[in-house]
């Protein structure tokens, strides 16, 4: 009886289900066709127009780095010609680096929210570049916010005690003594072996001491 009132449904709305089977079919082979056919070619493309603006930025030329130079376009140029690819989407992150250090702190935030950081450690310190950026321009909740996130990302040996500590001197500035004294600690006892963890014993007294008083 199932089978029959199957059978009989999709008599029934057979043009439908074809119609349905065909559009999904159209859906997928678009979809490998904009990935195979012009998504890698162009993927190929930004790779090698990057190549001349991450040698800028290897050499600290950042300003030649973001806009380019007469022959090789830069990260901003490359962000905007090749966004949707992992090149374009790369450059961002590069974008937002050398914006920091030349002192453009919130073109910096906006290319780094530009920035899809799925690799751990990139994405990562992209956060925590984030939290520089906004300590520079003095918003300090938003900075100790962002070095929260970057501590707790992807905890492991050397980008967990950085923003640690930096959370903590952050949280010392906002008077929020307790919460520095309980980073920093949790440098000394979880990362003893990170170079934060070397002087940290310092740091602890002197955030104690506001607590204590």
């Amino acid at each position: 009886e199932v089978y029959s009132k199957t059978e009989t449904f999709i008599e029934e709305n057979k043009n439908v289900l074809v119609g349905i089977v065909a559009a999904l079919a159209i859906i997928i082979g678009g979809y490998f066709a904009y990935n195979s056919f012009y998504l890698a070619p162009l993927q190929d493309e930004a790779q090698q127009e990057m190549f001349m603006a991450e040698k800028y930025f290897s050499q600290d030329s950042m300003n030649l780095a973001i806009y380019g130079d007469e022959v090789y376009p830069g990260f901003i140029e490359i962000s905007d010609n090749y966004s949707g690819t992992k090149a374009g989407n790369l450059a961002n992150y590069y974008l937002g680096i050398a914006f920091l250090r030349t002192g453009q702190f919130e073109q910096a935030i906006d290319a780094l929210n530009d920035f899809d950081g799925e690799d751990e450690v990139v994405g990562t310190i992209a956060t925590g570049a984030k939290g520089d950026a906004y300590m520079e321009l003095g918003d300090l909740n938003k900075a100790v916010d962002n070095y929260e996130k970057a501590a707790s990302r992807k905890e492991n040996d050397f980008t967990t005690p950085l923003y640690l500590k930096k959370a903590a001197q952050t949280y010392e500035l906002l008077g929020e003594y307790e919460n520095a004294v309980e980073h920093y600690k949790s440098i000394k006892e979880d990362y003893r072996k990170s170079p934060e963890a070397s002087d940290i014993d310092k740091y602890i007294a002197r955030a104690e001491s506001y607590v204590q008083n």
